[in-house]
């Protein structure tokens, strides 16, 4: 389809959509659109390829707020080196940090061997199919809880994510600012594929890639919106250099970890310390630090 081809397309449906509204044949539309770009634009991602409840809930984790460029060069490793719940749950939280370096928000890494842990000794090995079940997990809230439900078992479940929140304001809302997500959601519910919810998802933010090229601005007009604190000098980014710095050194005197890390300010560091033991990440003993086991 021509971009000119393309243009007419979004017009006529734009000016049915606000004539009718959400009609059958809007809805057709609007699926025949996004199908289309679809079978020819589809992204190829390693975790898309063999899908398995466990490679769903490792890629939708590590997907939460890293993109998926990272991710994809990140996946293959980290499966090849826990290519199950029982090789995950067994091994070392200094081994699982090691393969998740470079992906960020660590607390996920923790929250993944917990995961697999609770899998292995209260359901067999097999990632359990409820919303409710997997929503009681560490770092699972309701979206990754139904976006693993879609890509793992195909059951159509409803979700919002930034690519999905910009098609939907795309099609739906192309004159209105302060887009709320229960005004998504209420089409959103209306326009899924039931048949095949997994293709559809896919196909939606792929279509939503593709929109943030052309209309960069677009989740801008959503009411969530929010924009990125600077990552230099963040807490995150002193969290992550303390963590390889103890997965380099081993154990480490805390007034050492000051002299290596180059962080003059004792009382921060100190302070970053004691939320890292708190959230499982590491031991203290008198004024010895090293990763938990």
């Amino acid at each position: 389809m021509s971009k000119p081809r393309e243009e007419l397309f979004i017009t006529d449906f734009h000016n049915t959509y606000k004539e009718n509204g959400l009609t059958l044949r809007v809805i057709e539309l609007f699926k025949k659109l996004i199908y289309d770009y679809f079978r020819n634009h589809k992204r190829k991602f390693p975790f898309r390829e063999k899908i398995t409840p466990y490679n769903v809930l490792i890629s939708e984790i590590m997907l939460q707020q890293t993109q998926t460029g990272r991710v994809s060069e990140k996946f293959s490793k980290f499966i090849a080196k826990f290519p199950d719940f029982l090789s995950l749950s067994s091994a070392t939280l200094e081994e699982v940090l090691i393969e998740w370096k470079g992906l960020g928000y660590n607390r996920r890494a923790i929250a993944l061997k917990k995961i697999a842990k609770t899998v292995i000794n209260d359901f067999n090995g097999e990632l359990p199919d409820s919303l409710e079940i997997l929503k009681s997990f560490p770092q699972i809230g309701h979206n990754t809880a139904s976006s693993i439900l879609t890509f793992a078992f195909n059951k159509p479940m409803t979700f919002i994510e930034t690519n999905i929140r910009r098609v939907y304001i795309y099609f739906f809302f192309p004159n209105k600012s302060l887009v709320n997500d229960k005004d998504i959601m209420t089409i959103l519910k209306k326009t899924i594929d039931n048949n095949n919810p997994r293709e559809w998802y896919y196909a939606l933010m792929d279509y939503g890639v593709m929109l943030k090229k052309v209309h960069p601005e677009l989740n801008k007009k959503s009411a969530h919106y929010r924009k990125q604190t600077p990552f230099n000098g963040s807490t995150r980014q002193v969290r992550g250099e303390l963590l390889k710095l103890l997965i380099k050194e081993g154990k480490m005197e805390i007034t050492k970890i000051q002299e290596y890390s180059k962080i003059n300010d004792m009382k921060r560091i100190k302070k970053i310390l004691d939320q890292l033991k708190k959230e499982g990440f590491i031991e203290i003993e008198e004024d010895t630090v090293k990763i938990a086991k």
